[in-house]
């Protein structure tokens, strides 16, 4: 179970966590593209000048194309997230590797670029999974500092007390952080994500760029 879930494990294979750089921050937001609340964050992104990491969900890139080229314009980076967000150690190789190709796919489409990065729904791998992403040219990329914005009820002010909890403890190891929020749900888009783009914000403030460095993943690949 630890090696398949645990977000630092390396038992089934490398992936790629943080940098070694204390004030360096990766924010990551998974299960987009969600409207309203995507363009409500890339605003505020924008008003901060600071760049994230994008794990989409494939079949919502499919309907929203328009909004993955909008991330993409502001700079962002966007990573695979598969294409409906199963629990990939339960499927085949063969259907693992399809959910991953269309997701890859779908990106590719709506932006024109190809996509490098890749990050399993829950965590959850196991060394075939971490296989096939290699094989279409993905490393695939986990967290060691999490919001808990998933959990129904959770403030704004307890997910960004959680992600500044990872953010001491990494900086105690003397590491960056890799800060996972969600701007969407793997259920259906339209899911209230309000609660994260407030956390976003209060990380900013207590973190602001110049005292600290963010950067999408890629700068530590």
């Amino acid at each position: 179970m630890y090696a398949a879930l645990w977000p630092e494990s390396q038992f089934f294979g490398r992936t790629l966590i943080a940098g070694t750089d204390p004030a360096e921050f990766a924010l990551t937001f998974d299960d987009g593209p969600n409207d309203p609340y995507t363009p409500k964050l890339l605003d505020l992104l924008g008003q901060h000048n600071v760049r994230a990491t994008f794990f989409l969900i494939g079949n919502f890139v499919h309907q929203r194309p328009d909004l993955v080229r909008q991330i993409h314009a502001a700079g962002h980076l966007i990573g695979n997230h598969t294409t409906s967000h199963p629990w990939l150690p339960l499927l085949s190789a063969r259907r693992v590797r399809n959910e991953l190709a269309f997701c890859n796919a779908t990106i590719e489409d709506a932006i024109g670029q190809p996509v490098r990065f890749f990050r399993p729904p829950h965590g959850a791998r196991r060394p075939d999974v971490l296989r096939a992403a290699r094989s279409l040219g993905l490393t695939p990329v986990l967290w060691n500092a999490m919001g808990f914005d998933w959990q129904p009820g959770r403030a704004a002010g307890q997910i960004a007390a959680h992600l500044t909890r990872g953010i001491l403890r990494n900086q105690q190891r003397g590491r960056g952080s890799n800060l996972l929020l969600h701007d969407g749900s793997h259920t259906r888009i339209g899911v209230d994500r309000s609660r994260s783009i407030e956390a976003t914000r209060l990380i900013l403030a207590r973190y602001p760029p110049g005292a600290a460095r963010y950067v999408t993943i890629d700068a530590w690949a």
